[in-house]
């Protein structure tokens, strides 16, 4: 199975919800951050601010844009089925590759700033980019973001329809030695214990 684009883009696009709240809390001037919480009163009279934003449009989309296709990516895993039953004969844990989703995270404070168009523009350059290689490359799913939804990527040697191979595995949760469920998708294996 070969993820199609829009889902191999919305799994690549929610695991920058990271990056979308760190350039959010940029978004908000140093002036906000000294107003007094929301009262009662405040809220009464119309002075209390809900949105602190300088570009609100652009950060709550991001924001949103990002939460949306992470909670897509979490319920479309759940949704998989596994017709293939593979027998692992023997695993290793591989760390994800985290290199990849690094850079952005230092680019954000080297001054990215949604007030600046073109710098903004360029790191949205950026990042089709990187989702161009990952999509092509078959690493998808090499994904800081299914490390927090308890996801791990394992080297293994499997058995199916008689024939051994390596391969690399994902799994929630840990995997076992024995028979397991499958599907592929591009390079990997998805597995169930």
């Amino acid at each position: 199975m070969q993820f199609q684009l829009i889902p191999g883009f919305l799994i690549f696009l929610g695991s920058y919800l990271p990056l979308a709240l760190i350039l959010a809390l940029q978004d908000i001037p140093k002036t906000w951050w000294s107003k007094a919480f929301c009262t009662y009163y405040s809220f009464t009279n119309g002075s209390c601010v809900f949105i602190p934003f300088d570009n609100p449009v652009i950060s709550v989309s991001f924001l949103l844009v990002t939460l949306l296709a992470m909670l897509i990516v979490r319920a479309s895993l759940k949704k998989i089925d596994y017709p293939f039953i593979v027998e692992v004969k023997k695993y290793k844990k591989i760390p994800n590759e985290i290199i990849n989703y690094t850079f952005p995270y230092v680019v954000s404070f080297m001054g990215i700033s949604y007030d600046e168009p073109q710098k903004l523009i360029g790191f949205l350059v950026f990042l089709l980019w990187m989702f161009a290689i990952t999509y092509k490359s078959g690493q998808i799913l090499m994904n800081p973001l299914l490390i927090i939804m308890k996801w791990k990527l394992y080297e293994a040697t499997i058995v199916i329809n008689n024939v051994e191979k390596d391969v690399r595995i994902l799994t929630q949760g840990e995997l076992i030695v024995g028979d397991v469920t499958a599907q592929t998708i591009q390079d990997f294996y998805i597995v169930k214990g």
